[in-house]
């Protein structure tokens, strides 16, 4: 595991950042979470960083809170990336299998995923992670590892997520001057997908669907291979603007009617409750109807579902996923959420809250820590431990690919930075 068996993994939200600090304790299946820091994010919007020295601070004072409650030092960790600067394409890769007698090894997978990887990228983009979807080996179609296996001729479908360059230097450079070097990058709906997906959930078909501050990310699942993954630049933080304009308010005010006051669903709720804006500040005066709130709500929230639901239907899956959806992220907190989900998108709905951990459960039994979560179970596949295994084995050729392309990023701060 990582160094002193101390993980930690880093959330770089649109509203908030989260670290979260655990350890492998011998014996222990699983990991145990000792430290947990969260701040409002600075310097970023929808996911992107627009003011580094903003962001800078606002990473240093989440890592802090974490160390302290931990009681150790945060100098390495695995960071999650999104924002609609990522887009996705499918490449394909043929190799001849190396050995005489035509067994595949490790050898032959990485060569026929190098392959796939050999795309016409734009000049400002980057290769973020190569995945897997499926195998074939001469006739045989639909192989899920081809380790093993005897054939002549090994081909490859890929799905290439690519981010923009910039981007990428932004965000690793913001670490290398907080002091804490990357020791992978993951997208952030990958990620969550690690601690709120089971093992069945991925192979019966499923989309989770992370509805963050600035963006609402979704990957589709099915058969334990992931047939697609979307970021879309609309999230909960839209909610919070459209509730301060129709209520004619501050930003503050309009987070806070929302999170007390707010549902996802506006007809169960009497048309003649009001809410009193004083109490929530003093500077603020009159009532509102809290009807009229939920109505603000769920308009926003029904555009969000509605454009996952176009996303399904994109790869022909709208109403098809055994499953149904798990919904996680801060605006997966919303009364009501799961049932205006199931009106959207024809599906089973579940809030989704982050799995296979031990220690300070309280502070992170939460829908809103499952990317912070799924980065600490991330880093097991990237040390190539236990959890590489059955469904979970798809994850492994990713975290090879994103290693060289944090590796590019880090000789160019490298240049720049004493």
């Amino acid at each position: 595991m990582a160094k002193n068996n101390i993980i930690t993994g880093i959330d770089i939200g649109s509203s908030n950042i989260r670290t979260l600090v655990a350890h492998q304790i011998r014996g222990e299946e699983n990991l145990r979470i000792v430290g947990v820091g969260v701040v409002t994010s600075a310097g970023i919007r929808r996911g992107i960083i627009v003011d580094i020295e903003e962001a800078i601070k606002a990473i240093n004072e989440s890592v802090e809170l974490a160390e302290r409650m931990a009681g150790s030092a945060v100098n390495r960790a695995f960071v999650s990336i999104g924002g609609n600067e990522i887009s996705l394409e499918n490449s394909k890769g043929v190799v001849a299998v190396g050995r005489a007698d035509g067994e595949v090894e490790e050898n032959d997978i990485n060569r026929v995923i190098a392959e796939a990887q050999a795309i016409a990228l734009p000049m400002n983009k980057d290769i973020l992670h190569i995945i897997p979807k499926k195998y074939r080996l001469d006739d045989q179609d639909n192989i899920k590892n081809p380790l093993g296996m005897r054939g002549v001729r090994l081909e490859v479908e890929a799905l290439v997520v690519e981010s923009s360059a910039s981007h990428m230097k932004n965000l690793t450079k913001a670490f290398y001057q907080a002091g804490i070097e990357i020791e992978d990058i993951a997208l952030e709906p990958l990620a969550s997908a690690k601690s709120v997906l089971t093992k069945k959930q991925k192979e019966l078909g499923v989309v989770l669907i992370n509805i963050g501050g600035g963006t609402t990310s979704l990957a589709v699942f099915e058969e334990g291979e992931i047939l697609h993954t979307a970021i879309l630049p609309i999230g909960a933080g839209h909610i919070t603007n459209d509730v301060a304009i129709g209520l004619r308010t501050s930003i503050e005010v309009a987070e806070k009617v929302k999170l007390e006051y707010g549902s996802a669903l506006c007809r169960d709720i009497n048309r003649k409750e009001e809410i009193d804006l004083s109490q929530f500040d003093s500077q603020e005066y009159g009532y509102v109807s809290r009807h009229h709130v939920a109505e603000i709500i769920e308009a926003r929230l029904r555009e969000i579902l509605e454009m996952a639901q176009s996303e399904l239907q994109k790869i022909g899956k709208a109403g098809l996923l055994p499953a149904g959806g798990v919904l996680a992220g801060g605006g997966a907190k919303l009364p009501f959420v799961s049932e205006l989900a199931k009106d959207v998108l024809g599906l089973p709905i579940q809030v989704g809250f982050p799995q296979g951990f031990s220690g300070v459960l309280d502070k992170v039994d939460d829908p809103a820590f499952a990317t912070a979560a799924g980065l600490l179970l991330w880093s097991q596949d990237h040390q190539g431990g236990s959890s590489i295994s059955g469904n979970d084995a798809i994850f492994a050729p990713i975290i090879r690919t994103t290693g060289s392309a944090v590796g590019k990023v880090r000789k160019w701060v490298g240049k720049f930075l004493p």
